[in-house]
């Protein structure tokens, strides 16, 4: 009524909209309709629609590929702002994976001018990527939560609220005692302890997880865990990089660099004959000439966008793990001015746990391969 009327909405109104299309878009199934992720669906079906669309003129395909990226940083700082968790860029990762590849298939390939060992080749290397990024997926070095705060959890305090990630984990927030010592003065939910490491470094009470955490570790506010050695919570896995997941994090990025950049130079080398693949990139006259070669063009220039997002985030973990830098270190660091900017800001050096190139990627290759240590609240 109120927009027959052209009234303005109350406060909230579009929120509750949202709220309640999500919940109603279920699939029907045989032991009743099954919720459906609305964050899942917009790339599965707009992603082939715009790039059909910019495949049919080279102006339509320069506004499209230029708006989506403009699109996807808007709704990442829309999700973060609101500290919300979202499938969204990984339903989008995957699913222009695989779109990739179908294209890949059914309109370069029937051209003859790849190989069959080339395709096996791209169908390892896409293989791989997948391989690592199920294994960094997996638990990023959650501390275990204290068995004290388990039961009072299950016994259902009033005082108390649990917080879920979308992998089933549970993190508990203010309990008694934590509520009373955030309220002398820790606004972040934690309080520097007295107790040292031997590094000197000063452990962490998290009041949210009730739990001392040891040096490094974090509390992710989107996961509502704490994790050993956190850095940042990556939207494009859906979880945060720590100690345990921080290998397979890399190597998925680094195979997806290496698999996308070798998919770009098959592709271009069929659609634009006799040309180098940097050069075909930017000047390809038969491109356009039939549309299977516009669409396979298109494909390109948007894989091209994406790899060079993930080469700047695959830079910027090298060059954090050759300085034994976290980005939440980094970013404590810039906002305490402890550290110092390199390479142009590329690089926060804290100066904490840096002991050499050498030493700090032999620190790296050897993450979790040593049994986790029990917090002081697990000991006692």
């Amino acid at each position: 009524d109120r927009w027959l009327t052209c009234k303005s909405l109350p406060p909230g109104a579009l929120e509750r909209i949202a709220d309640t299309v999500a919940d109603r878009v279920r699939v029907p199934w045989f032991a009743g309709a099954v919720k459906i992720n609305i964050s899942l669906v917009p790339p599965l079906i707009l992603l082939p629609v715009f790039l059909h669309i910019a495949a049919l003129h080279f102006l339509l395909g320069l506004v499209i590929l230029t708006s989506l990226p403009v699109v996807v940083l808007w709704y990442y700082y829309l999700t973060h702002r609101r500290k919300e968790r979202t499938l969204f860029f990984l339903s989008l990762g995957l699913f222009s994976l695989g779109y990739m590849y179908y294209v890949f298939l059914q309109e370069v390939v029937p051209r003859g001018h790849v190989r069959y060992s080339q395709v096996v080749t791209l169908t390892c290397g896409l293989v791989l990527m997948l391989v690592a990024l199920s294994r960094a997926k997996k638990d990023p070095g959650y501390l275990p939560i204290p068995a004290s705060n388990k039961k009072l959890s299950q016994q259902g305090l009033p005082n108390n609220s649990v917080r879920g990630s979308s992998n089933g984990l549970h993190g508990v927030t203010t309990l008694g005692a934590a509520s009373g010592r955030a309220a002398n003065g820790e606004a972040k939910g934690y309080f520097r302890m007295s107790a040292e490491e031997p590094e000197g470094v000063k452990k962490d009470w998290c009041a949210k997880c009730q739990l001392v955490r040891p040096a490094r570790a974090g509390h992710c506010r989107l996961c509502g865990r704490c994790v050993r050695r956190l850095g940042p919570h990556c939207v494009w896995i859906n979880s945060c990089v720590g100690e345990q997941n921080h290998q397979a994090f890399i190597l998925a990025l680094s195979s997806f660099m290496l698999t996308s950049v070798y998919g770009i130079t098959l592709t271009l080398h069929t659609v634009c004959r006799g040309r180098t693949p940097f050069v075909a990139l930017f000047y390809c006259p038969g491109a356009y000439s039939d549309y299977s070669s516009a669409l396979s063009f298109t494909c390109v220039w948007y894989c091209a966008i994406v790899t060079a997002g993930m080469g700047y985030i695959l830079l910027i973990q090298l060059l954090n793990i050759s300085y034994n830098v976290t980005e939440r270190e980094a970013r404590l660091a810039l906002r305490d001015n402890t550290g110092r900017r390199l390479l142009g800001g590329l690089v926060i050096d804290t100066g904490q746990y840096n002991r050499g190139f050498l030493c700090n990627w032999g620190h790296f290759l050897s993450l979790g391969s040593s049994p986790p240590q029990h917090s002081a609240e697990d000991i006692v």
